[in-house]
């Protein structure tokens, strides 16, 4: 049964992973590409970033939306949150305020800045449509409908390819315009699928044919203090990005490391993106008194084992090669460089499913807090590793990074492991 729920919402995981290999094999066959490989790897952080408030609304909507009450108001409050992150990336893309951030602050170069400045604002639609799409999702993952959510990302692929292929062959827009233009069209199709195909259970929803919920209704204060660690924490996680481009622009290869690493970690995220799924599934089938945790602990073991076997078995055999010179279209010395920061991160998958299974266990307990402690302590490690390789050791901005961000997940994994809670 585990596998039957969670082999969607896997293969959805996986489809968005794909996006960033194809996105920056695109950027890499066009003009200028060291430039726009880099200038990708700041406009998308920064998109990252600005949309960490809502990606924790899957999990809200998955744990919250029981009734035509609970649905209004987490509807009226996903609402709120989009208004507020659409703001903030529309203020972020003024170019004064834009060269600001990226130029005096981070100290990345003019042409990187100012293509990085035309990417980010092709962002502007896509926290909102995130946003709105993981709302919806998470009501069809609350009633057992995670094929419909593959079919979503589907459709959210073939646009963005689409897109992405159309406006590289016909017009002559940057590369970093290309691929930004392409992912926000993807989620914006995306979102209106979501939206379609969760019509029928919003029905129900609106109609009140699904009885009200046992307790006290859901109120909008109560949201609040149920979502607010869970947005500190994709905020604080998210914000490890542009915190990561600051060193970067500082270290030894720093265009180099900044053109390779969005390659590097899109890679490495299409192996671990079936873990991060496991969350939802958790959350999903845990069951009264956790009754499911031992099963969900079982598959959760087989996952993680195959992953990192998966990634393990790329990373430190040709194939590395042949995916970063072939497949993603790198350079041949940019590929080198590719080669060691994926033989670092290779823990990452098997890292990833303790994680979800972590956090599902909290989000059940609604203790929600402790996540947010979890990922702090993960940014502050990193944020450490990065200052001592990268400011006093002076290594590759790109091989700093896999070494901080395998020291972060592990010491979250090992402050989580410590929390009564996710022991019971």
């Amino acid at each position: 049964m585990i596998a039957r729920f969670w082999a969607p919402l896997a293969a959805t995981w996986v489809m968005m992973a794909a996006e960033g290999p194809f996105v920056s094999a695109i950027i890499a066959r066009l003009g200028e590409a060291r430039n726009n490989l880099a200038a990708f790897g700041v406009a998308l952080p920064f998109g990252m970033l600005i949309e960490a408030p809502v990606i924790m609304l899957m999990s809200a909507a998955t744990a919250l939306v029981r009734d035509r009450a609970s649905f209004l108001q987490l509807r009226r409050f996903t609402v709120i949150l989009n208004v507020a992150v659409t703001a903030a990336i529309t203020l972020l893309v003024v170019p004064p305020v834009f060269r600001f951030v990226a130029g005096r602050l981070i100290g990345l170069p003019p042409e990187v800045v100012r293509l990085a400045n035309l990417g980010t604002a092709l962002l502007i639609p896509w926290p909102a449509a995130i946003g709105y799409r993981r709302f919806f999702q998470g009501i069809l993952i609350r009633h057992g409908l995670t094929r419909l959510v593959a079919v979503g990302t589907v459709v959210r692929l073939v646009t963005m390819a689409v897109s992405g292929a159309g406006l590289a062959l016909l017009t002559a827009l940057p590369g970093v315009c290309v691929g930004t233009a392409a992912l926000s069209a993807g989620v914006v199709a995306e979102a209106a699928a979501s939206r379609v195909m969760a019509r029928r259970v919003v029905r129900r929803l609106r109609s009140g044919e699904i009885p009200a919920a046992a307790g006290p209704p859901l109120t909008m204060a109560a949201i609040v203090a149920f979502y607010t660690p869970l947005a500190l924490t994709s905020l604080i996680t998210l914000g490890a990005h542009p915190l990561i481009t600051f060193f970067v622009g500082r270290s030894r290869q720093a265009v180099d490391s900044l053109a390779v690493l969005p390659v590097v970690t899109s890679s490495v995220f299409i192996v671990r993106a079936p873990a991060i799924a496991f969350q939802e599934v958790a959350i999903a089938l845990l069951g009264p008194g956790r009754a499911g945790l031992a099963a969900l602990r079982r598959f959760a073991a087989l996952v993680g084992t195959t992953l990192v076997g998966t990634l393990a078995l790329v990373a430190f055999t040709p194939l590395a090669g042949v995916w970063f010179a072939s497949v993603a279209g790198l350079t041949p010395d940019l590929a080198r460089l590719a080669g060691l920061p994926t033989r670092i991160l290779f823990l990452m998958p098997g890292l990833e499913v303790l994680l979800s299974l972590q956090r599902a266990l909290l989000v059940d307990a609604r203790s929600t807090r402790w996540i947010t402690a979890g990922t702090a302590v993960e940014v502050g490690g990193l944020a450490l590793v990065l200052a001592i390789a990268i400011g006093g050791l002076d290594a590759v901005g790109a091989v700093a990074v896999a070494v901080a961000a395998v020291t972060g997940r592990l010491l979250a994994n090992a402050f989580l492991l410590a929390t009564p809670l996710t022991r019971r």
